[in-house]
């Protein structure tokens, strides 16, 4: 986020219309275009939720995927590894031009159908991805006109970026000419249309190093879907708690400068600063020998870290929401997803259990008091609620940490963080985010934080 009203690389969560095919994925077997079945839902259409969040956690769901080279795990955090390699393929790394052969496996969920239609949908995975392994998500779906999409690649990870890994990165230019992927989210290209996607399944590849044992281990495998109206207002919502929790405050403003080749340094670290917020919130460390590289004149050198581990070298920048919960979940016993909420009232749901938010809002200086700049995209945590039923955030861009926990009003705060259009500084109409937000909790939440996290669609 720049304090400054700037076009940004990627218009908030509404993808760019792109021209081309999609291109250049790592060659895979193929396999049948996804049918009409569904597995069970995750939200109720009787709520009137605007989304439907699914994922695949549990033994059982990595035992009910279509399995090549790849093997369920059980225990206390059951996931997918690689077995029996299915085969090699030769991926050349568009950001170092290496060209590596590497052993893979794949996973392919049940055909999931979205109980809200969508118009737009993100993807999120937690994996652990030691030296010389990475992972590739893709998703292909239907149309509701029964039609098929192509299969889109969502992300290539990995948690590192040393020389035995790739460079994680988006997939720019994937389109049919009625949907397209930007960075981290599908879109139908004109939702006035009446398209939607109907019904998706993800299809996910493990790669190593041949001839090593070394695995990707993936424990959680998502997508958000939803269609939230056009809308330049919300209705206001009652106050309902007054609760405030201790979390940590980082300014990403105190980075400027740092490390200018991961985006030109801290003032556009709004999202990994607030990653690192709540990851230390949980308890999430790094060592002393993690943050070696960081210059040791440096304050605060684990935000650097999140940045440098967030960034998506397509991208260019720190910004992709999936790899941020893809870096949260990298830390013990924390796992993270993207998702929509659909008003303030469930993030008092997640307050009063002890979990905290990290909210996309876009707004101009004079829409939110207090702020002192307007952004065309920016990531803050919300933090509490007070008596009035304000809403308490450590804001990123503060001037230092003891200036990031702010107070912000209740009408404002809600609106530019749940509208999907707005104007710009210029008077153009442009988007908004609809209530995305990050949320990273315990791999294994107490049962009340297990009941909001469920309210609020997230299983």
């Amino acid at each position: 986020m720049s304090r400054a009203e700037q076009p940004s690389r990627r218009t908030v969560l509404a993808a760019a219309v792109a021209t081309a095919v999609a291109g250049g994925a790592v060659p895979a077997t193929a396999e049948a275009a996804p049918g009409t079945g569904g597995g069970p839902a995750d939200s109720d259409p009787a709520t009137g939720r605007q989304v439907d969040y699914r994922a695949w956690t549990t033994f059982r769901d990595w035992r009910c995927g279509t399995a090549r080279g790849a093997r369920p795990v059980a225990g206390d955090r059951p996931g997918v590894v690689i077995g029996a390699p299915a085969g090699t393929a030769d991926y050349t790394d568009p950001h170092t031009g290496r060209t590596a052969t590497w052993e893979y496996a794949t996973w392919i969920s049940p055909v999931h159908r979205l109980t809200v239609p969508a118009t737009e949908v993100v993807a999120s995975w937690n994996a652990h991805t030691p030296a010389g392994t990475w992972i590739q998500v893709e998703l292909e779906g239907s149309y509701s006109d029964g039609t098929a999409t192509p299969r889109y690649v969502m992300g290539r990870w990995a948690a590192g970026d040393g020389d035995q890994d790739i460079r994680r990165t988006s997939v720019d230019d994937q389109g049919d000419g009625r949907s397209s992927v930007w960075t981290d989210t599908f879109s139908i290209d004109d939702a006035s249309t009446g398209l939607r996607l109907a019904s998706y399944r993800l299809r996910l590849a493990l790669y190593r190093r041949p001839g090593t044992r070394a695995t990707p281990t993936v424990w959680r495998l998502g997508v958000m879907g939803s269609d939230v109206p056009d809308r330049f207002t919300v209705p206001a919502s009652t106050p309902g708690l007054a609760r405030e929790l201790r979390v940590p405050r980082y300014s990403q403003e105190i980075h400027k400068g740092q490390y200018p080749e991961y985006d030109n340094g801290g003032e556009a670290w709004c999202s990994p600063t607030s990653s690192q917020m709540i990851i230390e919130y949980w308890g999430g460390r790094l060592t002393e020998e993690q943050l070696a590289w960081v210059d040791p004149s440096y304050a605060d050198p684990q935000v650097c870290h999140a940045a440098r581990y967030t960034y998506d070298y397509q991208y260019a920048g720190c910004g992709n929401w999936p790899f941020n919960a893809a870096y949260a979940a990298t830390f013990k016993h924390l796992q993270g997803v993207v998702t929509r909420l659909g008003s303030l009232t469930d993030l008092e749901t997640l307050i009063a259990a002890g979990i905290p938010a990290i909210t996309s809002q876009s707004f101009l200086a004079e829409e939110l008091t207090g702020a002192g700049y307007g952004t065309s995209g920016h990531l803050m945590t919300v933090i509490g609620f007070t008596a009035d039923g304000d809403v308490i955030a450590n804001d990123p861009a503060s001037d230092d940490n003891e200036a990031v926990r702010r107070v912000y009003k209740r009408r404002e705060w809600e609106n530019i963080w749940l509208r999907t259009k707005r104007y710009n500084a210029n008077g153009k109409v442009v988007s908004g985010t609809g209530g995305v937000c990050y949320l990273y909790f315990p791999a294994r939440p107490s049962p009340r934080q297990r009941k909001a996290l469920a309210a609020v669609g997230v299983r």
